[in-house]
């Protein structure tokens, strides 16, 4: 990490403030070791109960990513039930259609997908471009947990399985790089501005309902059953591979086309922020990778030329606006979440209080 996260902070040896906060808040609470083990295999057991005499214990929501391929494949290995959950923004690449597949097939499980209405996803994804905030992903996230939340409320669902760990996402994006995607307050207010389509069918959540009313009073748990586990990034690809004839991506998170051109191209390029940073610190930190070879690869874009034209053009066409258009948002004036209506003292209360009540750990954002 370096100052590209304008908040960061060293101390007098040189060590900043992501490192210090994952020696000192998450380190001490990551419970992977045998503990850990038995604290799983307590987990598993409270799944089970709760899905008795139902179709299945809980849902995984999966993208095709690694993360939540390995949990889906993890999941069955337990003696799990999961039904499989995705939702289709309209950017899935053919390789996560072909992981989902692969792995829903060969483990004989159910797949439940959600499908976004296109035309208002469109309309919100333009007016975040229109915005000119960095987060432009904040339309497709939201609409992947709200999906998620709302049909384990309906069909009284009290597991949701997530792909999220410390493994490979311990150092959190800088909030100024990718501002919260559940602030549905930031969320309405900038499609009010800029958008023209009435959102009637899209997902929508908040922060109240994810951590306050889903968890207290719904009663139901958001769980990241690979933070009990000696989780790594390459060994669980290679598992993939081997057993499921699953298809690596050149980089996290580029199951999505639009993730793709999101942290590839837009962020790096219009506003100085490569998350791969982010992403590379999180292996050295858990002894993933050498900071050598992440400083080797950061010399090279994430995306050559040719293929960042290429995907330029894919998104244009895709959002049905002309090249010029597009980029004409992308030499528009940068702003940040600040410079629109949002919870961000709601957030950052709420997280001082779980801080303090030992029901959350976590590093800097």
């Amino acid at each position: 990490m370096d100052t590209t996260d304008s908040i960061i902070r060293f101390n007098y040896d040189g060590v900043c403030d992501h490192c210090i906060a994952f020696d000192q808040a998450i380190l001490p609470h990551w419970n992977n070791g045998s503990s850990g083990q038995a604290s799983l295999l307590r987990l598993v057991e409270q799944i089970k109960k709760s899905g008795r005499n139902k179709d299945f214990d809980c849902i995984i929501g999966m993208s095709g990513g690694v993360d939540s391929s390995y949990l889906t494949y993890l999941a069955t290995e337990l003696g799990l039930r999961p039904l499989v959950f995705h939702v289709d923004g309209g950017w899935n690449s053919q390789e996560a259609v072909n992981n989902i597949e692969r792995l829903v097939d060969k483990l004989g499980l159910d797949l439940f997908t959600e499908v976004i209405n296109w035309e208002e996803m469109r309309d919100l994804q333009l007016s975040f471009f229109k915005s000119g905030v960095p987060h432009i992903d904040t339309p497709q996230d939201h609409a992947f947990f709200a999906s998620m939340y709302s049909f384990a409320q309906k069909f009284n669902v009290r597991y949701i399985l997530t792909g999220g760990n410390y493994s490979t996402e311990c150092i959190r994006n800088p909030i100024e790089w990718m501002y919260y995607q559940s602030d549905d307050a930031q969320l309405r207010d900038i499609h009010s501005k800029f958008g023209s389509v009435p959102l009637a069918t899209f997902p929508l959540t908040s922060i109240i309902n994810h951590k306050i009313i889903l968890p207290y009073i719904k009663r139901i748990k958001v769980v990241r059953l690979l933070d009990f586990i000696p989780f790594n990034k390459n060994i669980a690809i290679q598992t993939l591979v081997e057993k499921f004839g699953w298809q690596p991506y050149p980089q996290k998170h580029f199951e999505s086309r639009f993730t793709r051109f999101y942290e590839a191209y837009w962020l790096p390029r219009k506003f100085g922020y490569d998350t791969r940073k982010v992403q590379y610190s999180s292996l050295i930190l858990t002894n993933q990778m050498k900071r050598e070879d992440a400083i080797e690869l950061l010399k090279y874009p994430a995306l050559d030329e040719g293929t960042s034209s290429l995907e330029f053009n894919y998104v244009a066409t895709k959002l049905r606006i002309d090249i010029t258009e597009l980029q004409y948002y992308f030499d528009s004036p940068n702003k940040t979440f600040r410079d629109y209506r949002s919870q961000s003292r709601l957030y950052n209360l709420g997280s001082r209080a779980m801080q303090f009540l030992g029901l959350a750990f976590g590093g800097k954002r």
